[in-house]
């Protein structure tokens, strides 16, 4: 094959761009696993458990230290859905909700199977990855909603009164999307969000997610990137729960230091979807770096592993994989398994043309994301 990205896609674009996939993947499992150490305490019982200053450096969480919840596992799914996505695109064949969605069911069966089913000829490297075999509390809307093999859709989502964060959590990855336009990412990831959180707040959330991530790669600012996002949703019917949110949390960078009472007034202290995002939103905009965001995002009353991944994957997105704090990835579980998806996820975007094409294809590269 003699087509190659290289028109496109210079040596440096290529580094930068892949360390920015590794630490939008690296960083949201860093802030997960960080997250799930405190997950169930309230913030007194975090400064209880850990001082006054709440958790500062890692602590166990199922067993160990840098365990992540299903947010990981979701959002690492959903990366493989969209490699096959353009994978399958060859075929004639191109609806990236469907191939999302059949990630998902994969990721679903990881929840129910005792491990990889060798019969599954879809399964592809991700889903015979036996770490992931742990159910590491799921929201419940993602088990209901994945259920069955039916695509929930816009018209007709999945669980129609879920608001919780269990769709935003995993849709970091669509903004990495960075060749497409930011409505096609918003639209994307609302329509993947759907197929399990009905909730128009919930699925707005994850598509303006998907639209601030979409900046960072491309070298804008949070706040920038926000206020692209906050454009996308002003079109959609529902978005005010969501815009709103977003503009308290930039609201909130002017009102002095950032503290804890500053991260729940703007929604972390519930599991609802925009509370989630203006939270990490506003950990993103005001962290020292990235250390210190992950500080912010964690101590709180509300679900501190949501709000660790999301603030994450933008910081890592923001300042590549470098950034991250290296003991903190040292204990992180299924690191190699998350660098090898983000380089392949890299690889697809800028080298694509060169792995398969619809005359010819590599027949490594098809093994690991079949077109099935």
């Amino acid at each position: 094959m003699t087509t190659t990205a290289a028109a496109v896609w210079g040596r440096a674009e290529q580094q930068d761009f892949r360390a920015r996939v590794r630490g939008c993947l690296l960083g949201g499992a860093v802030g997960d696993a960080f997250g799930a150490g405190v997950a169930a305490l309230s913030l007194d019982g975090i400064r209880a458990a850990h001082g006054p200053e709440g958790l500062m450096e890692p602590a166990p969480a199922y067993g160990r230290r840098g365990a992540v919840t299903a947010a990981t596992q979701m959002t690492l799914f959903t990366v493989d859905g969209l490699i096959r996505a353009q994978v399958r695109r060859d075929t004639g064949a191109w609806h990236p909700p469907t191939d999302v969605h059949r990630a998902h069911l994969r990721w679903a069966a990881t929840q129910r199977d005792w491990g990889p089913d060798e019969r599954r000829t879809d399964n592809g490297w991700l889903a015979r990855e036996e770490w992931l075999y742990v159910r590491r509390d799921p929201a419940r809307a993602c088990l209901t909603g994945l259920g069955d093999e039916i695509l929930g859709t816009l018209d007709k989502p999945k669980n129609p009164d879920a608001a919780d964060s269990g769709a935003l959590v995993r849709s970091a990855p669509f903004g990495l999307l960075v060749g497409w336009e930011p409505q096609l990412v918003c639209q994307l990831a609302v329509e993947c969000a759907a197929q399990t959180h009905g909730g128009p707040a919930a699925h707005l959330a994850a598509g303006a997610l998907a639209v601030v991530v979409h900046g960072l790669p491309r070298g804008e600012a949070v706040d920038g990137s926000v206020q692209r996002a906050l454009a996308q949703l002003s079109l959609r019917p529902g978005h005010e729960p969501v815009t709103d949110a977003l503009q308290r949390a930039l609201g909130a960078v002017r009102q002095g230091m950032p503290n804890a009472l500053r991260v729940t007034d703007l929604g972390a202290d519930e599991d609802r979807a925009e509370g989630q995002l203006a939270a990490a939103v506003y950990c993103a905009l005001v962290g020292e770096d990235i250390r210190h965001g992950l500080r912010l995002a964690v101590n709180h009353d509300g679900p501190s592993a949501v709000t660790g991944a999301v603030t994450g994957a933008l910081l890592g997105a923001l300042h590549g994989e470098t950034a991250l704090p290296p003991a903190w990835l040292a204990e992180l579980e299924g690191r190699a398994t998350i660098l090898e998806l983000a380089d392949d996820f890299a690889m697809e975007m800028t080298q694509g043309a060169a792995l398969h094409s619809p005359a010819e294809s590599h027949p490594g590269w098809l093994a690991r994301y079949p077109r099935g």
